[in-house]
């Protein structure tokens, strides 16, 4: 059992990643999940994604993904299994679809709340120039000078 594990760390990393782990294979140099799926929490998050779509198929398509974009690639694949495993009808278009309905709901109470402001902004602006009125038609008479009634 030592002499296996001092060979594996030669030849591969320490210890297997994530994926290898969860495929109970050989870690190469080369292994193409290494760099994204760590030893520690990476065979739970590699779970879903051999269950969806197959370790398989995600390797072929990390390699053909230039490597800069590959992590953006990986955590968009991890999203898009666990919201298969949760909706495996919808995936994640469920999700975008339940923020899509937020949205609208969001925007129709903000307009109802610009509306409602407008409303008593206008009612306050009438009873501010009711105010200047009143004031005006006291001073006024204070002065002797005639101004018609508001009512």
């Amino acid at each position: 059992m030592a002499s296996s594990s001092s060979s594996s760390s030669s030849s591969g990393t320490a210890s297997p990643c994530g994926a290898c782990r969860f495929l109970r294979r050989k870690c190469t140099h080369d292994c193409i999940f290494a760099p994204y799926f760590g030893s520690e929490q990476g065979p739970a998050k590699f779970a879903a994604i051999h269950k969806v779509f197959g370790a398989s198929n995600v390797s072929k398509l990390l390699l053909q993904i230039p490597p800069h974009d590959r992590p953006e690639a990986v955590t968009t694949i991890a999203y898009e299994a666990q919201a298969r495993i949760h909706d495996p009808v919808y995936g994640c278009v469920a999700h975008i679809f339940t923020l899509q309905q937020q949205v609208a709901f969001l925007q129709a109470q903000l307009m109802e709340a610009k509306a409602h402001l407008a409303q008593n902004s206008n009612i306050e602006n009438i009873f501010e120039s009711a105010q200047i009125m009143m004031n005006m038609q006291e001073n006024t008479k204070q002065k002797g000078v005639f101004f018609p009634s508001l009512s």
